[in-house]
């Protein structure tokens, strides 16, 4: 079949690629358990046959639900476990990132494509190319191959370095002594914010060291000051309503995302009331609305949202898609984080991804010096 035809795959049975997801996502936490045991034990012919056989069902059910992108990602992964099952090759590291970064982007190509977004962002085809030739490298080379294949799919090193969660060079305050006070009041509410769960650790800075960099990219950026702000008090909001809602694991109940949907408006209300903070207030207020329209509490569309929401949308969505998949590891956490992103092209202003790419690579590879 035409590589083409593969990766930009039509929906033949909606109800069909629903069950496949749901089985995908299941299967998924497996592979990952039994890689990270194979990692420690590489002679268990136990763990080598489980993950043999997830692989080798996932490709059996992408052919009985009609999906041949999933045979296409699943078969070449198969071909290595048998090569590996019958001593040719060895399971190394780089090995276990490649088949954990092809069982991911499967994960989100069969989600994007019921939640009709472009799968053109995951790099399918170079994937599912290399996967083939890494199946039929030589011992020897099979490592190189692989992390050149990583690379080439995520943009990004096979091993990533933790980004900072220290402060960033602070924003210029123009020596307003007001506007730092406010500042240091609106960082202590984000730091009680981000006490609240152990996960948080280090987000606040994180964010807000995204967020200004990305800004600083455009010729014609917001007032990082506001921009700080908007940044410290987004989401403190979330501190007023149940801990059951936003700290719920799992998935969410209608109630829930509509509770959730306050938050903004909260923190907003908060700067509205503050002289000087009218522009953070409409950060704060519009960080969830989306281009399409499909956000919320307004269903704000493309120029009627302002450029600082826009930045502050997606290094939020980026924290917390990492957050959500940091049980996955550092790597995969970002890599998923970077793919997530650009894949949802409704959902985050287009201008700014491209910019928020560059710095998030720069601040890998400063961070990683």
């Amino acid at each position: 079949m035409d590589i083409r035809s593969i990766v930009t795959p039509t929906i033949q049975d909606r109800d069909a690629l629903e069950e496949f997801a749901e089985a995908l996502t299941d299967r998924a936490p497996e592979i990952e358990r039994d890689i990270a045991k194979l990692r420690k034990h590489p002679t268990d012919r136990e763990i080598t046959g489980n993950l043999f056989r997830a692989v080798h069902n996932i490709k059996g059910d992408a052919a009985l639900c009609k999906f041949p992108l999933g045979v296409a990602i699943a078969h070449p992964i198969e071909s290595m476990m048998a090569r590996f099952r019958e001593g040719e090759i060895v399971f190394s590291d780089l090995l276990a990132e490649l088949v954990l970064l092809a069982i991911d982007r499967l994960e989100l190509a069969a989600n994007a494509l019921l939640a009709n977004n472009s799968l053109e962002p995951l790099e399918l085809a170079t994937l599912i190319q290399g996967l083939e030739e890494v199946a039929r490298e030589s011992a020897r080379q099979i490592d190189t191959s692989c992390a050149d294949l990583i690379e080439a799919v995520t943009g990004f090193p096979p091993v990533i370095p933790e980004i900072s969660g220290s402060a960033p060079k602070a924003a210029p305050h123009a020596g307003q002594q007001p506007a730092t006070t406010d500042l240091q009041f609106f960082r202590t509410l984000a730091l009680q914010f981000e006490s609240r769960s152990p996960l948080f650790k280090g987000r606040t800075m994180r964010i807000l060291r995204l967020a200004l960099e990305t800004n600083k990219t455009s010729p014609n950026p917001v007032d990082p000051v506001q921009l700080e702000a908007a940044v410290y008090l987004h989401d403190v909001g979330m501190m007023l309503l149940p801990e059951a809602v936003w700290l719920k694991i799992g998935k969410m109940s209608p109630e829930d995302k509509v509770a959730l949907r306050n938050h903004p408006g909260f923190a907003a209300g908060l700067l509205q009331r503050m002289p000087g903070w009218t522009a953070a207030a409409e950060m704060v207020a519009q960080h969830h609305e989306m281009p399409d329209g499909g956000g919320y509490p307004k269903g704000l569309k493309t120029d009627q949202i302002c450029p600082g929401a826009k930045i502050l949308s997606i290094v939020d969505a980026f924290e917390a898609v990492m957050l959500k998949h940091i049980h996955r590891g550092k790597n995969r956490s970002v890599l998923r984080a970077i793919a997530e992103i650009n894949a949802c092209d409704n959902q985050f202003a287009p201008e700014w991804i491209a910019p928020f790419n560059a710095v998030i690579r720069k601040t890998i590879e400063t961070d990683g010096r």
